[in-house]
């Protein structure tokens, strides 16, 4: 027995000694390569913490200071020179083109509203679109938006499934709005079991919202419909 483990250990250490000379013959006939490959794998870090610090960051507090006048315009709900600038202060629109994505997702969102505030439905349709934000009232808001923009265009159809989207992105201050809208785009397609659903909803689920404060009057009038 003992016999036995002494070639085996014999053996275990034969083993590992090949490994590490192979290990070692690699190493001589590739160390060139490795160096290089680890060199380059270092100037593409530095170069990538260097654009970062030095190009992208600036771009990005530069595109925010550019947005803030748009901003101010957009709070006090002058969607025009909130979107196009009034000749001193740059709009969303140019924000938009001279730095793109460093102005942030939001001035997406706002821009998609103001053109939807200023009827432009199809242009509202192409910022909303492009908005990507992590916030999740903001995503519900941006998908019922869209639903408004395509109830301008005379799309209900389109409009339904928008805010279907608002109203599964989760529950938030304006759900029960997003009831209200899917219900009304609902009937408008004669689906009244389908709206009848959402005004239902928000009667159950949102009993303390504005939108709870008449929605009898439409359950009601669904009821008397069948």
């Amino acid at each position: 027995m003992a016999t036995k483990k002494v070639n085996n250990q014999t053996e275990n250490n034969q083993a590992v000694g090949e490994a590490v000379s192979g290990v070692e013959l690699f190493l001589k006939k590739n160390g060139n390569l490795l160096s290089t490959i680890l060199l380059i794998i270092l100037i593409a870090a530095c170069a990538i913490v260097a654009v970062n610090r030095w190009v992208i960051k600036p771009a990005q507090q530069e595109a925010k200071a550019a947005a803030a006048g748009a901003e101010r315009y957009f709070q006090m709900g002058q969607f025009e020179q909130a979107l196009s600038g009034d000749g001193n202060v740059l709009g969303f629109a140019d924000i938009i083109e001279q730095y793109g994505r460093k102005a942030g997702q939001g001035v997406y969102f706002d821009a998609g509203v103001c053109q939807l505030q200023l009827k432009n439905y199809e242009e509202a349709l192409n910022y909303l679109k492009k908005y990507n934000g992590k916030d999740a009232i903001l995503k519900a808001r941006a998908l019922a938006c869209m639903g408004d923009a395509y109830v301008g265009l005379g799309n209900n159809e389109s409009a339904l499934a928008q805010y279907k989207a608002a109203i599964n992105a989760g529950s938030t201050p304006f759900t029960a709005a997003y009831l209200l809208k899917a219900g009304i785009a609902a009937e408008d397609l004669g689906r009244k079991g389908e709206a009848l659903a959402f005004y239902e909803d928000i009667k159950v689920k949102y009993p303390a919202s504005a939108e709870a404060t008449d929605i009898d009057k439409y359950i009601t009038r669904l009821n008397a419909a069948e």
